[in-house]
């Protein structure tokens, strides 16, 4: 799977967020209700982010506005320098598909499918030939430590194998955008670090990570955590977190998880 190229030394990356002034209201009855109010923030390409909030805060709703996959009431979103809101739904339909990379709570596999089945999806809505959509699925796999598991339905595989292959899944595409909502939220602790070490290495790798969490022990492993409260960001920290510097794309079928990923 082909790895972002490496910024030139010194130049600052580009922002792929940028959000002013973000409100979002929902009718519930006769009551409008603000799950957002007038959030503003900017994310860089490469950088690693966390979004923390108890239940109720809105950080959910700010991925779903982030993934395009809901629209603001108010306020103004560029993806990559485009807004957002002149899109049509066809065009918000590709960035979905091709740049953005999409990680749940819920692994949202089909059970009938196997994993390679499951991770070729996005690819079968491109139209791409069956012969393609295997080998990049097989590799998506590989990459999260499962190329054992490519012919397991999800009820053969454990938890973190099964968000193991959502993961695979949303790669599948070569997004330069992951977003990941609650990833470990049904983990025990073991999946949980497998899943933020792969997270690791996919920052590494020089793509750009947004995490929702209402974990603080999860939202320490990124760079960057937004905590956000009542539809408001409360504040905007740096973490101190690292990890080693990426040295090149794995050989196939290996990763820094890959030997943990059989548990």
């Amino acid at each position: 799977m082909p790895l972002p190229r490496a910024r030139p030394q010194g130049e600052a990356p580009a922002p792929v967020i940028e959000l002013e002034q973000v409100g979002k209201s929902y009718r519930a009855g006769a009551l409008d209700v603000a799950a957002l109010r007038g959030v503003s923030t900017s994310i860089a390409a490469g950088e690693y982010v966390a979004v923390v909030g108890p239940s109720g805060s809105g950080k959910s709703t700010l991925m779903h506005i982030i993934g395009c996959l809901d629209v603001l009431t108010s306020g103004t979103y560029r993806l990559s320098g485009e807004d957002v809101s002149t899109m049509t739904e066809v065009e918000l339909a590709e960035i979905r598909n091709r740049r953005i990379g999409f990680v749940f709570q819920q692994f949202n596999l089909l059970p009938s499918l196997s994993a390679w089945r499951n991770v070729e999806l996005p690819l079968v809505y491109r139209g791409e030939r069956r012969d393609v959509r295997r080998r990049r699925a097989v590799r998506a796999l590989e990459r999260v430590g499962l190329a054992d598991r490519v012919e397991h339905r999800p009820g053969e595989l454990s938890g973190g194998q099964q968000q193991r292959v959502a993961v695979a899944r949303a790669l599948v595409g070569d997004p330069s955008l992951i977003l990941a909502d609650e990833p470990t939220g049904n983990l025990d602790s073991t999946a949980t670090r497998d899943v933020l070490d792969l997270f690791d290495e996919l920052h590494d790798s020089g793509r750009t990570i947004v995490l929702i969490t209402h974990e603080q022990e999860v939202a320490a492993r990124a760079r960057r955590v937004l905590h956000i409260r009542d539809g408001l960001i409360e504040s905007d920290s740096t973490t101190g977190a690292t990890s080693p510097p990426a040295t090149g794309p794995q050989p196939t079928g290996t990763s820094a998880a890959g030997t943990a990923a059989r548990r």
